[in-house]
């Protein structure tokens, strides 16, 4: 799938999966790496050992140090949710390139860090990143939907199903994943990640983002929902 097309203003769906469907996160550690590579990689004004300059001047999570250059994204990210074998982000393309390069970055990122710290070699992905551009209003609520409420609510205590069973406790479940930006969508978390674009511009509130998710999945058939949006 072509990837070099998207222009300034295009919003995405990027998706990448573990070689033979394998983890790309191991431990929690490895998780919050991930968040880290979504923030820093997202900058043109590249710094090189930026994760040795942020122990040296013991710089919390997110933090950065005076002496580094403003930060210019190279994409607005509005969704993310990172499983256990793949990752889903939602990118609006901002600069020319800007979603190549920052892709470009995490991969060679992700891979770098987790061959070096397992003590693996080869690739970690199993290929290229899929990414399929959004051209549609109701794809992209559906979209957000799929990314960081679907996506934990396979996490949930007997899987999704029962999720769904129990959308408002499985809701409630989702927004305490780390590793998703559904907190953020609900008012329980204000990271420096994301960006709320879709809060403003297709929902008024987070109370009406959560009627719509519900919407989305319990009053639509839920397979014929995951199967529009299902890009691997």
């Amino acid at each position: 799938m072509r990837k070099d097309l998207f222009t300034v203003g295009s919003y995405v769906h990027v998706f990448n999966r573990g070689h033979r469907k394998m983890p790309i996160v191991r431990e929690i550690s490895d998780k919050w790496r991930f968040l880290k590579m979504l923030y820093y990689f997202n900058d043109e004004n590249a710094i090189d050992n930026w994760d040795r300059e942020l122990q040296k001047y013991n710089i919390s999570l997110f933090g950065r140090p005076k002496h580094w250059p403003n930060q210019k994204p190279l994409v607005i990210i509005l969704a993310y949710c990172l499983m256990e074998n793949h990752y889903h982000l939602l990118l609006k393309e901002i600069q020319k390139n800007g979603i190549s390069r920052f892709m470009r970055k995490l991969g060679t990122g992700m891979t770098n860090y987790f061959n070096t710290k397992y003590k693996e070699v080869g690739t970690l992905f199993q290929g290229s990143y899929k990414a399929r551009r959004v051209d549609k209003d109701m794809y992209l609520r559906d979209l957000s939907v799929y990314i960081q409420v679907k996506n934990p609510f396979e996490l949930y205590p007997r899987g999704l199903q029962k999720a769904i069973e129990e959308f408002d406790k499985a809701y409630n479940f989702a927004q305490t994943y780390n590793f998703c930006s559904l907190a953020d969508y609900s008012g329980k978390r204000k990271s420096p990640i994301v960006n709320k674009e879709l809060l403003g511009k297709l929902f008024s509130k987070p109370s009406e983002y959560k009627k719509f998710s519900y919407d989305s999945m319990i009053a639509r058939k839920t397979d014929d929902f995951l199967g529009d949006l299902t890009i691997d």
